[in-house]
């Protein structure tokens, strides 16, 4: 093994870092500051290969005393996660937008074949509530000042714009850091998800979209369609959490459209003031005065203005647009006018201004060009909202109104084909099978509730507020036509011929079965002549695919696996029924639920499945941290954006023969993976206790992170229990297992090494499969794992389960290190290397108070800071560790 290289903080981490311990010895005590750099120091010499076990400084720490030092070491990992960030440690070499098309060129694929593509694309980052941020929403706002006064700094300033000195101003945020409330006091409501993702929304996204879309203009030499949108399930996703409701879904869109038309007047105000034209002083155009002597604004002092008097009168028109849409007044005042009808109205008066300025020194390219932009791309809906419910409730729901209807008095016991036909030709009239006077169950009724909801909200916002109902756990055609039976009762599924159908039923398939099965599914959906119609007029038909059950179901590899064969066998479905596939890749933040490089795992997507169209869930901790400002947002965008483009035209990487017998290598290496995982979790005695047991399982639930139960089912089984606490618990133990286990016993199994390094050169998705697992191995850490295993009270099932996790690590390490031809991990990836590195010193204390910690409670100590300190080392753990969960 060669000699790990001395790991350097960059100046950013040490300025930082310097700042955060003079407000620990200033704000805390010098004797917690003392304490604390005794540990750290003792920590990363540990680390650097001398040093002994830091539990003796630990141990000499008071209840308060822990509690102030977990605190200190997580705002430590958070302001390095910052640091790192700017250093652009987070960026991809070639991810962005022309450096996609100069690469295209060199194959030979000019920009035409970009705008031909780009004619139907869709790329849609969508941002999901699901519970794997740890940090209170107050922390990671001082975190975006933070970052903003030191982009000030870069650029050389000594003030703020508002006169403190920058660097004064640094350490207030910090000091503000270290003195804020770490932990929530109360569970997350929807309301609360939703105010979050609308910050995200409406102070990043609203700006930076049609600055990208200036950027991209340039690089391909004329205006690119709309093809980058937001998305969001946030007051949608139903899915396990009965919070989620007619009412929730309301506020979530309104809400929306709130931000967006604000953002809209803000910036109308803004060019009001700018374009102060002069019709003494250059020409008008006839349109410009039409819409000037249309607007209301007879104001003497701007009879010679007409783009301010048009705009005066746009204005007025988008602000009774924002009072009828909410139901509040505006931010300004406006005289009365008639609201826009839909977001088109709109844009047209805005391209109408922007015409006439030509493309000299007044180009529309400017403001009015980005707000024009803005309006294409978010209407008055802002991000496209999905509904979301499980497959199981809607057979529940379509059963009860079937039977209060007199048509099937039980739907339950119908076999498949039964219950095709009877949907089908409840499809085919338009006699509604609801009434007013029947007195429904609750569920029945919150489900009419939701469409008669989304029904408004398109009458409201326009039909791009809503367009996906996602199935959860969808195993049959029926599943799908159910949604269709209950879109039908609101008039969003309309029977004709042909039938129209403005809300698309979109099938999840989550576990290795459900995948294996997708192909046979949507040949059966296609077949349906109805369905056939609507998909061919709208041109494509979304699948979702789901990371986190299937791995939950079948493991790392065979579930990567799994993905990549269900997406290529996809294919031929969809072009025998000629309709454009359009793939929604469910991942998480941890490598166990998809995560990982969006850059890498889009290049990776087998060759003709991504078609310029593609949808991704950003979850939890991954929305701060791609998207928490506006640098970081433009360059995660791009990236997106340039492998979409490289995925769906570059030629494939391999021939046909290196397909064929690389896919039967993985087909081999997956079914021994398979079968070591499920093995261990299914089919080992006592593995349940064990987990529960190991890692801090029960505890997380105390963190009041999501408004959504952790579990599918009142039940203690790992298969009701939903991927994100599954994985966030291994990760908090540091043995990552879902990102790695099976691995090693498949390599070690496996014959022809030298063909696995070939595939490993050569193949993008084996490639990203390794790296991504390589990056979990590196966080995993054996030796405090096997401390956490001593939480288990059978002595003797603890110590013979760890020995399989631990043994199959060493294996999946070793395995590892020979396939990629590395004689240690993240060799050929000194950056990141550098960068878990850095953190492991600060993260060990912390597991290491958390197991004493966890050692207490589970003993009945009853000291309330006992359970604060654990909920603050599940924070400040998940923080250094980054994408936890």
């Amino acid at each position: 093994m060669s000699a790990l290289p001395p790991v350097t903080n960059n100046d950013d981490i040490r300025y930082l870092g310097r700042i955060l311990g003079d407000v620990i010895r200033d704000l805390g005590s010098p004797r917690l500051f003392e304490a604390t750099e005794a540990i750290r120091a003792a920590s990363v010499e540990r680390h650097r290969g001398g040093g002994a076990p830091v539990d003796h400084h630990l141990d000499a720490l008071s209840l308060d005393e822990t509690l102030d030092f977990v605190r200190g070491f997580m705002l430590f990992s958070m302001l390095a996660n910052l640091a790192e960030d700017r250093q652009g440690i987070a960026a991809e070499e070639g991810a962005d937008l022309a450096s996609a098309l100069e690469r295209l060129a060199d194959e030979g694929i000019d920009k035409t074949a970009v705008a031909k593509l780009l004619d139907h694309a869709l790329i849609a980052p969508v941002l999901t509530a699901h519970p794997t941020e740890v940090r209170r929403k107050s922390m990671i706002d001082h975190r975006n000042r933070i970052a903003a006064l030191m982009a000030l700094r870069d650029a050389g300033a000594r003030e703020t714009p508002e006169g403190d000195l920058i660097d004064e101003a640094i350490v207030r945020q910090v000091a503000l850091l270290w003195q804020t409330r770490v932990l929530r006091r109360e569970r997350l409501y929807v309301t609360d998800e939703v105010e979050t993702a609308l910050s995200y929304l409406r102070d990043v996204f609203l700006p930076v979209i049609p600055a990208l879309y200036q950027r991209w203009d340039r690089a391909m030499g004329a205006r690119v369609p709309g093809f980058l949108r937001p998305g969001s399930w946030i007051g949608g996703d139903r899915d396990g959490n009965p919070f989620v409701t007619a009412d929730s879904l309301k506020t979530a869109l309104a809400k929306a459209s709130a931000a967006a038309i604000g953002f809209y007047l803000d910036q109308l105000h803004a060019l009001g003031a700018e374009l102060s034209i002069s019709a003494d002083h250059a020409a008008v155009d006839a349109a410009v005065i039409a819409l000037a002597e249309a607007s209301g604004d007879d104001a003497e002092s701007r009879r010679d203005e007409p783009y301010r008097r048009a705009l005066s009168g746009i204005y007025a028109r988008t602000a009774a647009t924002y009072a009828k849409l909410t139901g509040t007044p505006p931010p300004r005042p406006s005289r009365a006018a008639e609201p826009y009808a839909n977001p088109d109205d709109l844009r047209a008066d805005l391209v109408t201004i922007a015409r006439p300025l030509g493309n000299g020194p007044l180009a529309s390219g400017g403001a009015i060009g980005r707000l024009i932009r803005a309006v294409e791309v978010f209407g008055f809906h802002l991000a496209t909202l999905d509904l979301r419910q499980n497959s199981a409730v809607h057979e529940r729901v379509v059963a009860e109104l079937l039977v209060h209807a007199g048509v099937c008095n039980d739907y339950a016991a119908l076999d498949e084909a039964a219950r095709v036909d009877l949907l089908t030709r409840e499809l085919a009239t338009a006699r509604p099978l609801t009434s007013r006077f029947i007195d429904y169950s609750e569920e029945t009724a919150g489900e009419l509730a939701i469409v008669a909801a989304a029904a408004d909200a398109h009458a409201a916002y326009g039909p791009a507020c809503i367009r996906q109902y996602i199935v959860s756990m969808c195993k049959s055609v029926s599943d799908l036509l159910e949604v269709h039976l209950l879109l039908k009762e609101v008039g969003l599924y309309v029977p004709g011929d042909p039938a129209t159908a403005t809300v698309m039923a979109v099938p999840l398939f989550e576990t290795i079965e459900d995948l294996e099965a997708a192909p046979n599914i949507m040949t059966d959906w296609f077949a349906l002549p109805a369905v056939a119609a609507i998909a061919g007029a709208r041109g494509h038909q979304e699948v979702m695919i789901g990371y986190s059950d299937s791995n939950k179901d079948g493991g790392y590899l065979t579930s990567t696996w799994q993905l990549s064969k269900a997406s290529t066998a996809l294919k031929p479905v969809f072009e025998a029924a000629g309709v454009g596939m359009q793939l929604f890749h469910g991942r998480g933040g941890a490598v166990g639920r998809g995560g990982g490089s969006a850059f890498a795992a889009i290049r990776a997507q087998p060759p003709g499945t991504v078609q310029g169209r593609i949808r991704i869930t950003e979850q939890g901790e991954v929305i701060a941290g791609k998207y928490g400002t506006r640098e970081s947002a433009t360059t995660n965008l791009e990236a997106i954006a340039s492998a979409t483009l490289l995925a769906s035209l570059s030629p494939a990487p391999l021939s046909n023969a290196e397909n064929e017998s690389f896919a039967a290598a993985m087909d081999q290496l997956s079914g021994a993976a398979f079968h070591a995982y499920r093995d261990l979790v299914y089919g080992t005695e006592g593995f349940r206790t064990f987990f529960r047991q190991m890692t801090p399982i029960a505890e997380i639930s105390g963190l009041k992170i999501g408004s959504r139960p952790a579990s599918r089912k009142k039940s203690n089984r790992i298969e009701d229990l939903r991927a994100i606490p599954w994985v966030f618990s291994w990760a908090q133990a540091r043995v990552m297992l879902p990102g790695w286990y099976g691995v090693g016993q498949a390599i070690a199994g496996f014959a022809d090494k030298g063909l696995l390094a070939e595939m490993a050169q050569g193949w993008p998705l084996f490639a990203a499969t390794l790296a991504n697992m390589e990056m979990v191995l590196a966080k995993s850490d054996m030796g405090i794992a096997e401390r956490y295993a001593g939480l288990v009270e059978d002595e003797k099932l603890g110590a013979r389960i760890f020995g399989r996790i631990r043994d199959d690590w060493q294996q999946t390490h070793d395995g590892l290190l020979a396939v990629t031809g590395q004689s240690r991990l993240l060799e050929k990836h000194p950056a990141l290397d550098a960068s878990i590195r850095l953190r492991l010193p600060y993260i060990e204390p912390l597991n290491l108070l958390q197991i004493e910690l966890m050692r207490r409670h589970r003993a009945g100590e009853e000291d309330a800071r006992i359970g604060e300190g654990i909920l603050l080392s599940i924070n400040a753990i998940a923080t250094g560790l980054r994408n936890s969960g």
